[in-house]
């Protein structure tokens, strides 16, 4: 029963609820356990306060420089609404790039995974991060797998979670490999959270909705989709209206858009159907023809491939 010492490294700006998420999940595994299971402390990344993206002032444990008294168990960094454009320290970079290979598993929280990866960290490993930067990180870090819809993902010694509120997932869960099934439920109860979220974290994205591109011929058709998803839509009928082949039409679709045209067409279906089972209270049959779909069966199955959750689960969580 030896205490593990679980360090969140912090960057200026951090999003408050990525470092008190995860400590406070670590913090009621103690109280569960009925022992300091796990030893918690604060680093920033450069000396004095650390200014959250809220304005509140985090009081750091230590700075990241230098070498760590105690053995490192776990270490987390701690994201940022600006860390995509982050010009990291040298002197924190080095101190990441020291402890994180070190310590028993290290990781990050929600865009922590940025720093990760510019400290060359999370090289050919699979990563969650935010759904919003999960591209960006992807285009700038090619090295990088990532995950744009896991809420968190064990890769090795190497875990990270999904944006914000994903930290407390991604915290429990590590509660559960240390000190077992039990005390992480117990964790969970007590902090009103899920054991296990369903789904993925594209249900909480917006990525499905319109945005126009390409040529102004394809930009039109895309709005005469999205505000009229019920109808033909197979290449042939979206060729027609272009007065071109299917054929050309499929190639100019894919060239402008990056995408087959039976896949964005399924992209907007799917975001309407989500409006109406937000706003509306219809059945998910009448959803589905609404919303183009051949039948309620395969509506269901496209709903749940995309957000990892059935169409009436989706409206529990999320009806108006």
């Amino acid at each position: 029963m030896r205490q593990k010492q679980v360090l969140v490294l912090a960057m200026s700006g951090v999003q408050l609820l990525d470092v008190s998420g995860p400590m406070d999940v670590f913090a009621e595994a103690n109280v569960q356990a009925g022992w300091p299971a796990y030893a918690l402390r604060l680093i920033a990344c450069e000396p004095g306060d650390i200014e959250s993206s809220s304005g509140v002032r985090l009081i750091p444990d230590g700075v990241a420089r230098g070498k760590e008294k105690a053995p490192i168990h776990t270490l987390l960094v701690a994201g940022s609404p600006r860390a995509a454009e982050e010009q990291f320290g040298d002197t924190a970079m080095r101190w990441l790039k020291t402890h994180a290979p070190t310590a028993r598993r290290f990781g990050s929280v929600c865009s922590g995974a940025f720093m990760l990866a510019a400290a060359g960290l999370i090289d050919h490993k699979r990563v969650a991060t935010h759904w919003a930067v999960a591209q960006q990180l992807a285009r700038a870090y090619p090295n990088v797998i990532v995950d744009a819809d896991a809420i968190h993902v064990r890769d090795g010694r190497l875990r990270t979670a999904a944006g914000v509120t994903a930290g407390l997932d991604l915290a429990l869960a590590l509660v559960e490999e240390d000190l077992g099934h039990d005390i992480a439920k117990k964790v969970a109860s007590q902090l009103v959270m899920f054991f296990r979220r369903p789904g993925g974290q594209t249900q909480f994205s917006r990525s499905g909705e319109l945005e126009v591109m390409g040529r102004s011929s394809l930009q039109e058709l895309q709005r005469w989709v999205a505000t009229h998803p019920e109808q033909d839509h197979s290449v042939a009928a979206l060729a027609a209206r272009l007065h071109v082949s299917p054929r050309h039409f499929a190639r100019i679709f894919r060239n402008e858009m990056g995408t087959t045209p039976g896949v964005w067409v399924e992209t907007i279906r799917l975001a309407a159907a989500r409006q109406l089972l937000e706003d509306e209270h219809g059945a998910p049959k009448q959803v589905a023809a609404q919303c183009g779909f051949a039948d309620v069966d395969s509506f269901r199955r496209a709903f749940h491939r995309v957000f990892g959750l059935s169409p009436a689960q989706y409206r529990k969580s999320y009806a108006l």
